[in-house]
């Protein structure tokens, strides 16, 4: 039987950064934290994501949460 286990997580910020002025698609930026605690519960990281969105340029459009697992034998 094989187990994952997580190594790696990422808090991504996804901004608003207006619209395409030729076609008037949406344009996104992002800010991603590296190196956040891989036990972080998704209400704690909607908090951080919350207490940082103030602090950038751009509106606050997506929180996204990226992780890292290996796959191994038990």
């Amino acid at each position: 039987m094989a187990v994952a286990e997580k190594y790696d997580s990422t808090l991504r910020l996804v901004l608003d950064d207006g619209a395409d002025v030729l076609t008037g698609k949406p344009l996104y930026k992002t800010k991603n934290f590296n190196n956040v605690k891989t036990a972080a519960t998704a209400d704690q990281l909607y908090a951080i994501a919350h207490a940082i969105a103030p602090l950038q340029e751009r509106p606050l459009y997506n929180i996204e949460r990226r992780d890292s697992s290996e796959i191994r034998d038990a």
